[in-house]
């Protein structure tokens, strides 16, 4: 991507004097192997591989396991209340893809702002100010909570405005009122998250959720079978769960050594500058929302079909394993914003095009498997959520879009990793729009209502949207000019640093 032009001469953002914590990633060793003209290309390539892949493992194999556990805790909340009766599958469905999932968006959104700066700001040595951008985060995204909080309140009345049936639009909105607390530990967590992210701290994260879903699913079991609290209680259970992982990763951050430089504690800073921080968090916002809610209003659409219990059973199920392999991707995603951000802001654009590479290699690949995996066990994926035959032939009918929306999300997700990484959110929001918003939902709800196609047609719309998208970004950064982006790295952190925050708010 073309970005402005600075008349000044680029200088390095790397100080000799500065402090640097212990990690692999910022001591330049990879965009000295990709300079070393005098050495053949395959040599190059070939060293440079495995110096990323180690980098980019120990990055993305924990923020895959964080992920995937925080998703599986989600998906077991879905199981247990599947097990409970239809009724109940379609309402958590609801519940979780219709109402919940957009504070998720909303919140992974805002505080993806804390990603890009976090991570450039590591990558140039500014330690100092991650735990000031943690704050700022956490208390922008403790305020939108309040607001999304009236959403939940009164969830059942929006879901029957949205034409959805009038029993199930009851049983959802029970299930939503136990998430209310969930949308806070969001608040908190999703900043943590980056901060420690941004400094390639992910396997604490990892430990803290594994050990989290032991404790929820033990939770969960006594809550829906023993005290028979039924819906409330496993949204409840889920609630607390998320608030156990931000408390102990909480913990980590003010003891751990490897966070002294980066937290300096809480400061007044916090409150200071919040206009211009909410600016960059709204971008961020918009971007990711637009990209989370696209497949969710897939759901919606499905309550308005002619038979909208089958289709929302079918649906939730084959997005809820699209949905726990896409946890795969968004750990590449992870990565890769991590990867990029940090050789921007220490000055290596060799360096981040090079990792660009890499990733969507490897994340392809693995969606590719998962893919193959999914269509040869399409005859019994659906047993694992409910006993329901009608149920597993409709999944069944539905895992060749499944399978194709797997290998997508292989290539997506990290796509806009790199935007994050590069600080590109305003540009990839108005790309969204366009090809989610304005082609890809209106095909589905065409193919699906209007040719009659019922969920088939939606889903087929839906992807014909995110493969444009797909198409855009790779172009997009295929025209990149690394060098630029670097240059852009540098004014950002200029703008955000320390003594300019001071003086300007």
């Amino acid at each position: 991507m073309d970005s402005s032009q600075d008349d000044g001469v680029y200088q390095p953002l790397l100080q000799p004097d500065q402090f640097t914590p212990s990690t692999e990633s910022n001591n330049g060793e990879l965009e000295t192997v990709l300079s070393d003209v005098e050495t053949p290309l395959f040599l190059r390539l070939r060293k440079a591989t495995m110096i990323e892949s180690k980098l980019l493992f120990k990055l993305a194999a924990p923020a895959v396991i964080v992920y995937m556990i925080n998703y599986l805790m989600s998906m077991s909340t879905q199981i247990f209340s599947g097990h409970l009766g239809n009724l109940e599958l379609a309402a958590a469905s609801l519940g979780n893809r219709g109402i919940q999932v957009f504070a998720y968006g909303l919140m992974l959104g805002m505080g993806s702002a804390v990603e890009t700066l976090c991570g450039q700001a590591f990558g140039g040595r500014k330690y100092e100010m991650l735990g000031v951008y943690l704050q700022r985060s956490t208390v922008l995204l403790t305020l939108t909570g309040v607001l999304l909080t009236l959403i939940y309140v009164f969830s059942e009345y929006i879901l029957l405005f949205l034409g959805q049936s009038p029993e199930i639009a009851s049983a959802a909105s029970l299930f939503v009122y136990g998430l209310i607390p969930q949308i806070f530990a969001y608040a908190v967590n999703f900043p943590i998250q980056k901060f420690l992210q941004s400094q390639s701290i992910v396997a604490p994260s990892a430990y803290i959720s594994a050990a989290t879903l032991f404790v929820h699913i033990l939770l969960s079991w006594l809550a829906i079978y023993k005290l028979g609290i039924g819906l409330l209680g496993a949204s409840l259970v889920l609630s607390l769960s998320w608030w156990i992982i931000v408390a102990a990763q909480f913990v980590y951050i003010v003891t751990s050594e490897r966070c002294r430089e980066t937290w300096g504690g809480f400061s007044v800073q916090a409150f200071s500058g919040l206009p211009s921080f909410f600016k960059l968090s709204a971008a961020s916002a918009v971007m990711l929302c637009l990209e989370t809610w696209y497949f969710q209003i897939l759901v919606l659409l499905a309550g308005l079909l002619e038979n909208p219990e089958l289709a929302l059973d079918s649906l939730s199920i084959c997005l809820t394993i699209a949905g726990w392999a896409f946890m795969i991707s968004v750990g590449f995603n992870a990565a890769i914003s991590v990867r990029v951000s940090n050789e921007l802001g220490a000055g290596n654009p060799k360096s981040a095009a090079f990792s660009v590479i890499i990733v969507n290699i490897y994340s392809f690949i693995t969606s590719v498997i998962l893919a193959i995996i999914v269509w040869l066990c399409r005859d019994i994926l659906s047993y694992a959520f409910t006993k329901g035959e009608k149920v597993s032939a409709a999944v069944s009918d539905l895992c060749p879009f499944l399978a194709v929306t797997l290998v997508l999300n292989g290539i997506q997700p990290v796509l806009s990793g790199v935007a994050v990484g590069c600080g590109w959110q305003t540009f990839v929001a108005k790309v969204n729009v366009g090809c989610y918003y304005i082609i890809g939902i209106p095909i589905g709800a065409l193919f699906g209502f209007y040719f009659k196609y019922d969920a088939k047609g939606i889903w087929t719309g839906m992807i014909g949207g995110t493969l444009i998208q797909t198409v855009i970004l790779v172009w997009v950064i295929f025209r990149t000019d690394w060098t630029k982006e670097v240059e852009e790295a540098s004014k950002r952190l200029d703008k955000w640093s320390n003594k300019k925050a001071e003086n300007n708010f």
